[in-house]
Formats: structure tokens, C-alpha cells, sequence
């Protein structure tokens, strides 16, 4: 490949640098330096390489304030960029909507793959502060579709029962006409829907998926 080459001359100068295709980055440690580099290898790839450098994407700019391959940086640490965490927030947004027609094994199916696939490409970062947040974020929509399915008091009265709720909190629930969203939040659909349960039925958790990463490597 062409690009081989360009791999080579960055070694042969030294540069600390990861490419992925046609998309690279080279680490310096000063604007000075960065402002003489991105000139020099312009220079290498279009004179040399013959290739056409995209001056829309090529920039000089701080690590914090860079962006490869959907990942960025925190002070010293790896973490996936503001826009891809929108975008899966966004996501779960749509599979946990309560105006999506489906059971909630196919929603739970589809938002494990999901979370899977979403946590198993950003899994190398090091951002673990938001992880928790997202989590409990996720088991409350979830909540907030059983509570739906559920939406006649009867019903909601027999499955609170069904899972542990005593008779007198479950009739609260069952006549409460508060929002799906507010009456997630409550001891009792917690109780019932708890973490375990969750889990158990089959919500995957990125907290774990994590967790699996980073401490088993």
C-alpha cells in the first residue's frame, strides 16, 4: 500500500503517530512542533506520495481537543468523543421508546446488542464517570416500559404483587396517576424491577461489560 510508506517515514523521523487507513494522527509535544510537522508531511504525501492531503480535516490542535476514530482525549486518559456518546444516547433512546409496539424480550434482545457492540468498540476508554449514570438512566426507561405494558391498574396491581411488592404499596401504584417516568423512580417499581431482576431477564449493563474489560486484561 501507499500508505506503507508514509508509516516508514514516520518511524524513520521518530514520531509517535497511529494510523487506521487513510485517517492518522502524530503526537508532538508543542503547537511550534505540530505547525512544522503537519507542513513537512504535507509536503511528504503530496510531493512524494502524490496524494491529495483533505485540508478540511488535517489540523493541528491539542490532544484534548482531537479526534480519532470516535476517541479523544481526557488529560492522560482515552475516552470516546462527546458526538458518539450523543448518538448512543440517542440510540437507547429509540429501543427503550414506550411507543415502540414490541415485546419486551425483542426490546431487551436488541438493546443488548446493541450496548454489546457499543461498549465492545469503545471498551479502550478510560472515561469510567459517566458509565454508573447511563446505566441507571437505561434501567429507568426500561422501567418506565414495563409500567406502560402494564398500564391498567389491575394489571399493574397483580405484577407488583407477582414480584415482591406488598399488597398495600402495589394498590398506591396501581391508582397513582403520575407519569411512567416519575413512578419508576418510586420504592416500589424499584423493588419489583430491581437491578437482579433486570439483569436476570436479560438488560445488559455497561458498568459490567466494562468492568470485565478492565479488570480481566
Amino acid at each position: 500500500m501507499v500508505l506503507d510508506e508514509l508509516d516508514k517515514e514516520l518511524e524513520y523521523r521518530g514520531h509517535c503517530f497511529a494510523r487506521y487507513c487513510d485517517d492518522f494522527v502524530i503526537l508532538v509535544k508543542s503547537q511550534r512542533a505540530g505547525d512544522r510537522v503537519m507542513h513537512s508531511i504535507t509536503q511528504f504525501i503530496e510531493r512524494k506520495l502524490k496524494l491529495k492531503i483533505n485540508s478540511r480535516k488535517s489540523k493541528v490542535v491539542k490532544a484534548t481537543e482531537s479526534e480519532f476514530l470516535s476517541f479523544t482525549f481526557t488529560g492522560k486518559k482515552v475516552r470516546w468523543a462527546q458526538k458518539c456518546l450523543d448518538r448512543f444516547k440517542y440510540r437507547i433512546l429509540k429501543l427503550t421508546s414506550r411507543r415502540w409496539g414490541v415485546s419486551m424480550q425483542h426490546r431487551l434482545r436488541k438493546l443488548a446488542q446493541y450496548i454489546r457492540g457499543w461498549m465492545g468498540y469503545f471498551r479502550l476508554s478510560e472515561y469510567h464517570r459517566p458509565i454508573p449514570l447511563l446505566d441507571q438512566w437505561i434501567r429507568r426507561r426500561i422501567r418506565c416500559c414495563f409500567l406502560k405494558q402494564w398500564r391498567k391498574p389491575k394489571t399493574r396491581f397483580k405484577n407488583l404483587v407477582r414480584l415482591g411488592v406488598d399488597k398495600i404499596n402495589a394498590a398506591k401504584i396501581a391508582a397513582s396517576s403520575k407519569g411512567y417516568y416519575r413512578l419508576s423512580k418510586t420504592y416500589a417499581v424499584q423493588q419489583a424491577l430491581n437491578n437482579s431482576y433486570l439483569a436476570k431477564i436479560g438488560l445488559v449493563s455497561l458498568k459490567d461489560l466494562w468492568i470485565r474489560f478492565h479488570h480481566h486484561r
